[in-house]
This record gives C-alpha cells, sequence and structure tokens, in this order.
C-alpha cells in the first residue's frame, strides 16, 4: 500500500503539510497534486489555524511534474489534472490553493524545488530555503510553458524582466541567488524549523488582524488608489475596539501574555 502522499501535522494553532512522496523528490502525481488540494482546502475552513508551514518529505521539496506517472497512467489522466476546479484547473489549484488560505503560509525549500513545485512554493506567502537549494522554472527544458498559477504568484516577488529570463532560460538558481531574485525570503540552514519558528509568532498575534493583512496585502495592490484605501478603511474599521483588538493593546501595556479568540 503506497503511503499517503501529503501528510499534515497540528502543533496547537500552527499546521505542517509535508508531502510525503520523499523517494521520487516529491515528483508530482496525480494523487500528490490532490491530495495537496484536499490539505489547502481543510485548513482553509479550519478557523483554529493560525499559520501554515508547506515542505517536503526527503531529498528535495519538489522535482516537479512526474512527468513518467501520467504517461503511464494514460491520456486521461493529463485531461483530469487540466480540467477546471472554479478559476483554475486542478494543477493551477494545488499551488493557489495556499493563496485561497486565509492565514499565512510559509515554504520551507531544500533540495530540488523545480517547475511545478517552484509554483508551488510560489503560491506560499514566504519562502525559506537553504542556501544550497536549487530553484528552476524548468518548464522550458521540456518544450512547456509554466502553466500553475505562476502569472500571479511570482510578479509579486519577481521583477517582470528577471521572471522572463528565468521562463524562457530554464536556468537553476541556488537558494542565495533565489534570495537576490526575490523568489525566496529568507536563507537559512534549516527552512523548516525557522519556519515553524516564524509561524509560532504570528500564531500569537491577532488572528483577526492577521487574516486582514494577508487579505489587504493579496487584494490592494490590484486595485485602483481609492478602492485600496477603502479596503485599507474598511478592514481596519472591522479590527478597531474588536475583544481581539483590546486584547492585544491589553497585553502589550501591562507586558503579559496575549489570549486571543479564534475567527468565527
Amino acid at each position: 500500500m503506497e503511503a499517503e502522499r501529503v501528510l499534515v501535522e497540528r502543533d496547537g494553532a500552527v499546521a505542517h503539510v509535508r508531502m510525503n512522496r520523499g523517494d521520487k523528490r516529491n515528483g508530482l502525481d496525480r494523487a500528490l497534486i490532490e491530495g495537496l488540494v484536499a490539505a489547502g482546502e481543510a485548513l482553509a475552513a479550519d478557523l483554529g489555524v493560525r499559520a501554515v508551514v508547506l515542505s517536503g518529505a526527503g531529498p528535495a521539496f519538489c522535482a516537479g511534474l512526474d512527468f513518467k506517472s501520467f504517461m503511464a497512467a494514460g491520456p486521461g489522466a493529463m485531461s483530469a489534472l487540466l480540467a477546471r476546479d472554479g478559476v483554475a484547473n486542478v494543477a493551477q489549484r494545488c499551488a493557489w490553493i495556499w493563496q485561497e488560505v486565509p492565514v499565512p503560509v510559509i515554504a520551507a525549500i531544500h533540495g530540488a524545488c523545480f517547475g511545478g513545485g517552484l509554483q508551488i512554493a510560489l503560491g506560499a506567502d514566504m519562502r525559506y530555503a537553504t542556501a544550497d537549494a536549487e530553484l528552476s522554472v524548468m518548464e522550458i527544458k521540456w518544450g512547456l510553458i509554466p502553466d500553475m498559477s505562476i502569472t500571479k504568484t511570482a510578479p509579486r516577488s519577481v521583477r517582470l524582466d528577471v521572471l522572463k529570463e528565468l521562463v524562457f532560460t530554464g536556468r537553476i538558481v541556488s537558494g542565495v541567488d533565489a534570495r537576490e531574485l526575490g523568489l525566496v525570503t529568507r536563507v537559512c540552514d534549516d527552512p523548516v524549523a525557522e519556519a515553524l519558528a516564524t509561524a509560532r509568532i504570528i500564531a500569537q498575534k491577532n488572528p483577526h488582524a492577521i487574516r486582514r493583512d494577508k487579505r489587504l496585502l493579496n487584494e490592494a495592490p490590484a486595485l485602483p488608489v481609492a478602492a485600496a484605501f477603502a479596503l485599507e478603511t474598511e478592514l481596519q474599521l472591522a479590527l478597531l475596539g474588536s475583544k481581539n483588538q483590546v486584547e492585544a493593546v491589553r497585553a502589550n501595556f501591562t507586558k503579559s501574555e496575549s489570549h486571543f479568540e479564534d475567527p468565527r
């Protein structure tokens, strides 16, 4: 019996999602793709989750699409992957779902992070990587284009000319170079440990404010000035004087631990 493709562990309000196909460098087969979507959907609906870490078991974060598995499954397998699931097809959704999760998601990258694997990482809000991690928009190697939501995720952190060079050449960059290019947020020796540490810090903040932070920073940049400013005000008014906001003020003034209520 095959191992479960995606594992989800909880430590209080922090969820750790781990791709669990390490013997294949977490190559994306249909089960892994569908497992990521299912995990993301479940976490999006869980009001007790305040932060998420996304990682890969074994020697790599994710080496991209497992072409052999789809070829072995027959022509219908790829067609199923490209079937629409709301605004996205199934392949796009396994990367974009992390933007639909309303709390911060941190990808912890080591080893290979190629093609679809990189696009999954780009779906996260932050990316921590080892210095020797290898990242590539690798689809051009196979005569393809990147099509797993990269057009909506990468431009948020990577300049367009830099992104074009990466897409056109398929070159592999290290974690250090990826940080300089904007692909990676932080370079560290142990990305999972660092990501979990950051997630725990986030989980100690007002969860209503954190959710509104993510919504604001995702939506406002694409809005006209007046609409962006209106969104800032709308989200702020919902927080001012709320129970959790008052608790944040109390904890800061008294220098004591905060006790926030989860959204309902």
